[in-house]
This record gives structure tokens, sequence and C-alpha cells, in this order.
């Protein structure tokens, strides 16, 4: 097998970088594509770069040309990556020419005509920005607000609160006076992160006016609701996406690909805690905060979910709810039986304990420690230490930038980069569906 490896900062991709993939691909059988870093193109003054990496790299994806893609991070890596993948050829634009000679001692290096008549700077100085409105009053409103800045195409034009006070100072002149229905019409997509109770309406307010919406998980409170709303995006040709934002973290990702390729051989236990311990007279009060089921509850599936199915033959749900009304649970634990495996989820707001992941297999194990929902690096673990392995990738945004740019991404018609099936998201729906009506569900007193 010939490889092929050729590097870029592929800002606002175009037909160009395409035609140039296409050829560097043409000349051998398997293409590695490198996607400079953005502090390394910092650290050689190039600063007019208008995406993020994740956008970059996303952008590359889409195309389907190369087989594998890599980033750029550090000056020599060229020289470690030749080595490192046993490359054949470097190739890169003519525009290049004479400035890569010294890869000649490693491997072949091919210079490729590039595209004239089109520049990214051309296609940066286009303002193409989606009008991106917040729904809700939580803390995390701020968060977004922030990340979307960054992200290339999207700009928050307005928030629809019911109250203001947890939204920060420079944000509130972007808090609407508009009812629902008219903050609809002078958006283009919606990030909705209100009460659960209130998703479903709202979603459907909003997919009825064929706008695009990423939705705080649980997208509904219903099975039957979640298929629905679902069913009405697709009728409209619009994107309905679940913001779990773990599920855009890059560590997070690595670490399902590393489980589903057999890593630590086959996956047969999954356990999963999260927990945020709050005051319980301020629970009492706040009548509008989420009760552990859906502020955590959707996080704590990810996984299991995603790496065994959402197919298990059997599941219990233990709870202990703040008072007699049952309004609110401040602990609950779900136990799932699989043909071939188990998982067990705990989950609350009224207790505190160690929040990590840990998937255990035939082979070994990962261990994600605590907070294990804002996965940075994990551990492979095995029988013999010398052998453990620690994994790293830097977090942006708490997985929140990802996940905009993946929106933005799905709504341009690039690719679908959605990294929730929405089979997961209606299982998700379902388990809170049960543990609203008592099925499978028992209560303890502590």
């Amino acid at each position: 097998m010939k490889k092929v490896i050729t590097y870029g900062t592929y800002d606002l991709l175009h037909h160009g970088h395409v035609k140039l993939l296409e050829r560097a691909k043409a000349l051998g059988d398997y293409l590695i594509v490198g996607v400079t870093a953005d502090d390394f193109d910092v650290s050689r003054g190039k600063i007019n770069v208008q995406q993020s990496l994740i956008e970059r790299v996303e952008a590359i994806r889409a195309t389907g040309i190369a087989d594998d893609i890599i980033v750029e991070e550090y000056e020599g890596q060229k020289i470690d990556d030749i080595k490192r993948y046993n490359i054949d050829i470097f190739t890169v634009g003519s525009d290049w020419i004479g400035k890569f000679d010294y890869l000649n001692e490693f491997c072949q290096v091919i210079y490729l005509p590039r595209t004239e008549g089109i520049s990214s700077s051309e296609l940066r100085s286009e303002d193409r920005r989606l009008r991106l409105g917040l729904v809700g009053e939580y803390q995390y409103i701020n968060k977004y607000v922030k990340e979307a800045s960054v992200v290339n195409g999207l700009t928050v034009s307005h928030i629809y609160a019911e109250h203001t006070d947890n939204i920060e100072k420079e944000n509130k002149c972007l808090v609407t006076s508009l009812d629902y229905e008219a903050f609809l019409n002078e958006v283009d997509a919606v990030f909705i992160a209100s009460r659960p109770e209130l998703h479903y309406e709202q979603i459907k307010s909003a997919l009825t006016k064929k706008k695009h919406i990423l939705c705080e998980s649980p997208i509904a409170l219903s099975e039957e609701k979640c298929i629905e709303l679902f069913a009405l995006a697709e009728q409209n040709d619009c994107v309905l996406m679940d913001a779990i934002k773990t599920a855009y973290a890059t560590a997070f990702s690595r670490l399902l690909l590393l489980a589903k390729t057999g890593k630590i051989g086959k996956v047969v236990s999954i356990d999963a805690t999260c927990t945020s311990l709050m005051n319980r007279e301020r629970i009492k009060a706040l009548n509008n905060e989420w009760k552990s089921i859906c502020a955590w509850g959707p996080t704590a599936l990810l996984p299991i979910f995603q790496l065994l199915g959402t197919n298990f033959i059997k599941k219990d749900i233990v709870t202990k709810y703040l008072s007699k009304t049952k309004k609110f649970d401040a602990y609950t634990k779900i136990n799932f039986v699989y043909p071939n495996a188990t998982a067990t989820v705990q989950i609350g707001k009224g207790v505190k304990s160690e929040g990590d992941l840990v998937i255990m297999g035939t082979e070994g194990f990962f261990y994600v420690p605590s907070p294990w929902w804002k996965t940075e690096y994990f551990e492979v673990r095995y029988e013999n230490p010398a052998d453990n392995k620690r994994i790293f990738y830097q977090l942006e945004g708490e997985g929140i930038r990802n996940e905009l740019v993946s929106f933005v991404r799905s709504i341009q018609g690039l690719r679908t980069v959605i990294h929730i099936d929405k089979n997961v998201s209606v299982r998700i729906s379902k388990i809170i569906e049960d543990f609203e009506t008592g099925k499978d569900v028992t209560e303890i007193v502590f």
C-alpha cells in the first residue's frame, strides 16, 4: 500500500482545496491529511485563520477524501509523521516549491499545481452568519453566547428568557421582549435550554416555522413525543439535535472509538456517576429546578447507549425523592442488563460522589476521572501496569464549541455530523417517561 501525506490550514474549505486533495489521493492508496492547529498557525505568524480547528477538521472529513486526519501541532512534526505512518509520498501545493525538499531524505516529495482564481482570503470577506436564538434562563446560557462568538458562521441574535437573573450583564442586551412566536421569526435556529416540560411545545412551534433546533436533553418527556418531533424535523427538512455537550468532546469521541475497536476486549460493564450537590432548601425553593433524572440522566446514559446500544433486556430504577410530593429526585440509580453486558447509572443533585466513568472489558478497562462529562483525558488500564496509557485531548469550551460547529455544519448540509443518534435521544426520553410514570421504579428512604 502506497501512503501519501499532505498538510494545510484548510480555512474556509473551497473547490481549490478539494481538487488538491483529490490529486494527492490519486498519488497513492491511502491519504493522510494533516490539519494545522490554531496555536501552530499563530506561532508561524499566520493569524488570519477564521475557522477553529474543529471546524476545519470537520470540513476535511466531510469531503470523504481523507483516509485519516491528524493535527499538526509543532515544528518538525512532518518528519515524525512520515516515520510514524511509513509514508511513501509527501505532497503540497506548487506555491511551496522548494520549501520541503529536505523531506526527500525520508520519502518522495511532490509539489502539485494549485487551482487558480480561488482564494480563502476572498471567502473570509463574505459574511454568511446563521442567527441563533437562545431559549432559557439558566446560567449556562451565557456559555453558549461565549462559545457561539468563536464559531464561524454563527451569531447569537436574541435570548428568550422568562427571568434574567442568571443572564450576565453583557448579555442582557440580547434578551428580547418579543413573545415566543415573534422571537422565532427573528432567528434561523434555536438552542433550547428551558425547563424540560416546555421542550416539546417550544420545539414543535419552532419546527413548524422550519427553524433548526439544538435542545438540551431530554428533547421530550415521552417516547411518543420525541419520535413525533424527529418526524416533524425530517418532514420540514430541519436539523433537530440533542445537546449533550459531552458527546462532542474529542477525548470522549476517541474513548468510544477505542472501545468499539476492541482496545479493552469486549465491553462487559459500564458504570457512570454524575452528581452535583445542591442545598436542600434551595431545591425546595426553586420550583423550576431541573430534577436529577433530567439534569444528569441524559449525560450518564450517553456512554451506555452509545457503546451497548438501546436494546437492553431489563432495567430497574431506584430513587430517593426529596419530599413526599415526589417532585424532585435527590438520588436515582438505574441498572441495565444486556444480553452480554451490564451497566449502572448513578445520578443526583441531593447526594455527592466521585463523578467518574469506568468501562470494564475482558482485556482491560477505561477509567475517566471526575468530572468525566468534561472529558479531557482518560486512562487505558491493563493487568500489567507497564501497558497502561493516558490519553489527552484539549477540551475547547466544555464541548459546547464543537457541538455548535456540528450544528452549523449539519444545517449547511456539508455533512451530517450529529454525534447523538436519534434512537439514543428517543430512548433517553423513554427512560425519563418510565421514571415519571413509576415504571420499574422503587423508592427508597434515607
